[in-house]
């Protein structure tokens, strides 16, 4: 059964200028594994990041870090959750997570199906 869908597109180009205007925000928004990243996977990872949350009905108080987005060769990518993200999927009854992303023309997008 489907618990929640989110979505999000994030614009590359503007969300590298805040980035970079704000150098602490890479930090906040993403764990070590992912920090280092191209730009429009960055991008592509925290359009994923909202699509989770949205699809877990975007309460206020999940941490950005609580997520990572893993890249599998191949396949879709992999969502590995602790703490905050991990505890409101947990309270849903989230057992499965459905992810794809994509990025082309300057634009990332996420879509995330929470089943359980």
């Amino acid at each position: 059964m489907i618990i929640g869908v989110g979505i999000d597109v994030v614009d590359v180009a503007r969300f590298v200028a805040t980035l970079e205007r704000t150098p602490r925000l890479r930090e906040k928004l993403f764990t070590p594994q992912e920090r280092d990243l191209p730009a429009n996977s960055l991008a592509a990872r925290f359009a994923a990041k909202e699509a989770i949350a949205k699809a877990l009905g975007a309460p206020g108080d999940l941490r950005w870090q609580d997520a990572t987005i893993h890249r599998t060769v191949g396949g879709p990518p992999h969502v590995e959750l602790r703490g905050t993200v991990l505890a409101r999927a947990q309270a849903l009854g989230v057992r499965t997570w459905h992810v794809s992303i994509s990025h082309d023309a300057g634009i990332a997008s996420a879509l995330a199906i929470a089943e359980s």
